[in-house]
């Protein structure tokens, strides 16, 4: 029986070029590991893995290049990818061990030609403790199908712990949902896109800069930073931005390109985002690579207000959206065409909504989580995240960034988060004020992560900390972090001047966490 071989989209195409190189290659994998606490049947998981991988036509794709027809293509008849178990406890491994284990899976690459391009192992840590870790590359898995993979595996596993079928539809081919176009539409609308564009600089100061570049491989690498506002202010940024007519993304894009504006002299972005790409009404329950990369521009002038600039992002954020389908590379060609890079091709700067399942549900009685990647690849030199969390104290906005681990001072990373958190408290405060009339800084003592911030930077400062990775947990004392006796006299003084608070040491030495001491910053001064 002859192999039928369908033509890749063009999104695909690049990312198969992309994957030719070897730095590359990382890049495109698309990992999720999962860690249940429970009870959990392992062999019934391992099933529902294997069910999962083996239904869609997607995760069974072989490419290859036509060099006759000049294209890339794949057929979907190839065999499912492998999902394997492994027993850390029995097999005798250390924790250290089984991390090592877990990370070598996220970062081995695939073989388009001749691998599945998706593979699941279920590693059994102990008798309560248990990982899946999926991994997928993303030229056949975009982020809404790595959810629709893991719920899958999820609902086929509750099923099968019922003894029942679950109830499952039959994939469409994903080549049945791709619609086709007319170069001349596609040239056309390309046209339109590089008008709207054009004049726009290419490259964005960012608060930091990349080091000399001579590791290749260690320059893919990259890092998270994350922050929160609180509810209050949540609430009071996401009705400005409701009156707006904005969404929690265009409301990163004001935020983005202000918090980048306050920080340089250029006034003019260009921002990449993700676009899910499935238009054809059969297309949302497809596993597949349907998602585009798309540039948005936007600008601000020295008189723009905070409801100025959500006006400009939602008609940006619009205007973006039309165009969605317009191809990336088109665009580059015509307005970057001295780039050396493969990528990013016209911006560094990326903008996301974060919408992944962070408490994935596995069985009753059974709690998860999606570990943080490790290792952590990049493209952008800067990708932000917006997502609306829930917790104790209310709707949170919470802002991320992605970035290079191989920056001359990963200090500015952590001063820009904080720039960009201040951005969403002046917007929620103060929306009809310019936004770039920015006040002197100063430290808001009834914000909680400002405080945090705050005592986190004097830590790293008397400690030595050259690295916020190296930044010990919130939760642990000054004296088990390397402080003595005579240091907490040096963080007494420099924390009192740096608050405006007048400290003791008796009321450091009773609070000696960083969540301890900013909590003590929250207390009226004459309380101290």
């Amino acid at each position: 029986m002859l192999s039928v071989w369908y033509p890749a989209t063009r999104m695909q195409q690049g990312l198969w070029v992309l994957d030719r190189d070897e730095l590359q290659r990382p890049t495109q994998l698309v990992p999720s590991v999962v860690e249940f606490t429970g009870e959990v049947d392992h062999g019934h998981l391992v099933e529902a893995a294997r069910l999962t991988l083996a239904r869609h036509p997607s995760l069974r794709a072989r490419f290859r290049f036509d060099l006759g027809r000049r294209r890339v293509e794949y057929r979907t008849d190839g065999e499912p990818g492998p999902v394997l178990l492994r027993d850390a406890e029995a097999e005798g491994l250390t924790g250290a061990e089984a991390d090592a284990y877990v990370r070598t899976l996220c970062g081995t690459p695939f073989d388009l030609a001749a691998d599945a391009p998706a593979r699941a192992v279920v590693v059994r840590l102990d008798a309560r403790r248990t990982l899946l870790v999926l991994v997928s590359h993303h030229i056949v898995v975009d982020g809404l199908s790595r959810t629709m993979l893991l719920e899958e595996i999820f609902t086929v596993y509750r099923a099968r712990l019922a003894g029942t079928v679950p109830r499952l539809s039959d994939p469409p081919h994903p080549a049945s949902v791709v619609p086709e176009r007319p170069p001349e539409e596609i040239a056309a609308q390309v046209d339109e896109v590089v008008e709207r564009l054009r004049g726009a600089p290419v490259d964005v100061p960012l608060p930091f800069e990349r080091g000399a570049g001579d590791d290749l491989e260690a320059a893919r690498l990259g890092a998270t930073v994350t922050t929160r506002l609180d509810a209050d202010r949540t609430a009071k940024a996401l009705a400005v931005a409701a009156e707006e007519g904005c969404t929690t993304f265009m409301l990163g894009v004001a935020l983005l390109s202000a918090t980048l504006a306050r920080n340089s002299g250029q006034r003019d972005f260009l921002i990449a985002f993700a676009w899910p790409g499935r238009d054809h009404p059969d297309a949302g329950d497809v596993i597949g690579m349907f998602i585009t990369t798309v540039v948005l521009r936007i600008s601000l002038e020295p008189g723009t207000t905070w409801r100025d600039l959500l006006g400009a992002a939602r008609i940006a954020a619009m205007e973006a959206f039309m165009d969605a389908d317009v191809p990336l590379d088109a665009l580059a060609a015509r307005l970057n065409p001295d780039r050396t890079r493969i990528w990013p091709p016209l911006t560094p700067v990326l903008l996301n909504l974060d919408d992944a399942p962070h408490t994935p549900v596995l069985a009753p009685g059974v709690t998860g989580r999606l570990r943080p990647l490790d290792p952590l690849y990049v493209k952008y030199d800067l990708a932000a995240f917006v997502r609306i969390t829930d917790d104790a104290e209310g709707r949170r906005l919470e802002l991320s960034l992605d970035h290079p681990t191989d920056v001359t001072d990963p200090m500015a990373v952590s001063a820009f988060l904080t720039d960009l958190r201040r951005s969403a408290a002046d917007l929620a405060t103060s929306p009809e004020e310019p936004v770039l009339e920015q006040p002197a800084r100063t430290i808001d003592l009834d914000d909680p992560e400002e405080r945090l911030d705050l005592v986190r930077s004097v830590w790293r400062e008397v400690l030595g900390i050259e690295d916020t990775a190296d930044d010990p947990d919130d939760d642990i004392s000054f004296f088990e972090s390397g402080g003595d006796s005579l240091l907490l006299v040096v963080l007494v003084e420099r924390l009192s001047q740096a608050s405006g608070r007048t400290l003791r040491t008796i009321d450091l030495f009773r609070s000696a966490t960083v969540s301890g001491q900013a909590d003590l910053l929250a207390k009226p001064a004459e309380a101290l």
